[in-house]
């Protein structure tokens, strides 16, 4: 039905191009950021104590 229409060839062509555009931005941003260790300073480990210990 559309196999000789350029304007839908075209189309296709300019969506095809928007998305991969659009993939390669979002893989350049995360490339961009840093990544987010275990140890921030934020989310240090904490280890879990007992309701008995007392520090003196």
């Amino acid at each position: 039905m559309f196999g000789n229409d350029a304007d839908f060839i075209l189309s296709i062509h300019r969506t095809h191009a928007a998305e991969l555009r659009a993939e390669a931005a979002v893989d350049r941003l995360a490339r961009a950021l840093p990544r987010r260790t275990a140890r921030d300073w934020f989310s240090r480990r904490h280890h879990p104590r007992r309701t008995g210990d007392v520090r003196r």
